[in-house]
């Protein structure tokens, strides 16, 4: 079995920090979010896998290399537009052959593995199962509704009047009979080949289609919040551990990890928080659910309950929370000015300022 890791879009939800970056290499406990997804993969016993890539082909490159250090071979697929998932599986037809396949969402972040999850498929082929999860807000994502007996009857994408509350989550298995649905669908109406179509397909053509409730956690990294709070579970599992210069001025409460080369003095660190490699936080403090990227530069600031990118500085600001900083950022106080009252007063008038 092959995977298929789809890697190629804009990550609009997700700006201003994916005009400079991919989506899927904003890091989540300081590493990106792909990473997980790649590990996960190697860890289900796959050995293959085809990403595919857009405008930001260079830098997921540069990042994973051939694969080797995820234990995979990875092949590039250039996707020349972000033209839908099911596009993505067009144009890695010739790739993934007649092979059933794993098709994983590259910004998908999934507590657990998918170990089990693929042993299942191969253990019981079909032409394809779907990892269904339940969400607050079904019409944001690709719901699935059931019959009476449990299978899925239909597909929706991002429907206004949702039938479920179960979502698709970004992680399917295919056999080959996918390859006919997405060359048979048209194009929905923003202009994209949606594999909630093509899955919808192979239903009305009576194919075998399955699914599985996952009840552990799931998150989409598509936007801000859901960045932090993916951030938020890799840091409840982190392991305490300092291998960086802490001087004696310095409180740290919970687990808390500090890499090789960071510098830490005069600041109270209250974990889980994890501070990247080379980084100097100096009579500071830093609060939960904090991930401090290499290189970072944070002095006589409080920062709590976010993301800061590899290489920028905080220095002189306080407080800063639930908040995601982009790469080689600068964040100083404005210049100080005078405040005064600018007032046009009409006769008569009666004024009382606090």
């Amino acid at each position: 079995m092959k995977a298929l890791v789809l890697s190629g879009g804009s990550g609009t939800r997700l700006r201003p920090i994916t005009h400079t970056s991919a989506k899927q290499l904003v890091p989540v406990g300081n590493k990106p979010v792909l990473f997980y997804g790649l590990e996960a993969i190697a860890e289900a016993g796959i050995t293959e896998a085809g990403i595919v890539v857009g405008e930001t082909e260079a830098e997921i490159r540069r990042a994973v290399g051939d694969g080797s250090r995820f234990g995979l071979r990875v092949t590039y697929l250039r996707q020349e537009a972000p033209l839908g998932l099911a596009h993505g599986v067009l144009i890695a037809r010739d790739f993934l052959g007649d092979e059933d396949f794993l098709l994983f969402l590259g910004d998908n972040f999934i507590v657990g593995g998918i170990a089990d999850i693929v042993a299942g498929f191969r253990a019981s082929p079909a032409d394809a199962r779907l990892l269904l999860t339940e969400v607050p807000d079904p019409g944001r994502f690709g719901v699935a509704e059931l019959g009476p007996d449990g299978r899925i009857v239909g597909i929706e994408e991002k429907p206004q009047r949702p039938k479920s509350d179960l979502a698709l989550v970004g992680v399917y298995l295919f056999g080959p009979a996918i390859h006919r649905a997405v060359r048979a669908i048209a194009p929905s109406a923003r202009g994209e080949l949606e594999i909630s179509d093509a899955v919808q397909w192979l239903l009305d053509a009576g194919l075998d289609v399955r699914s599985t409730v996952i009840t552990g956690y799931w998150k989409d990294t598509g936007n801000v919040d859901d960045m932090l709070e993916a951030n938020r579970t890799v840091l409840e599992g982190l392991e305490h551990g300092v291998e960086g210069e802490v001087d004696g001025d310095t409180e740290i409460i919970g687990r808390v990890r500090i890499a090789s080369g960071a510098i830490v003095k005069g600041t109270r660190i209250v974990g889980p928080a994890i501070i990247g490699t080379g980084a100097r936080v100096v009579d500071s403090y830093i609060g939960p659910f904090t991930s401090i990227g290499d290189g970072v530069r944070v002095e006589d600031s409080e920062i709590e309950y976010s993301i800061v990118l590899d290489g920028s500085t905080i220095q002189g600001v306080r407080p800063i929370e639930a908040s995601l900083v982009g790469r080689a950022v600068e964040v100083t106080p404005a210049a100080r000015t005078r405040a005064a009252h600018r007032l046009v007063l009409g006769d008569y008038s009666r004024v009382r300022i606090a």
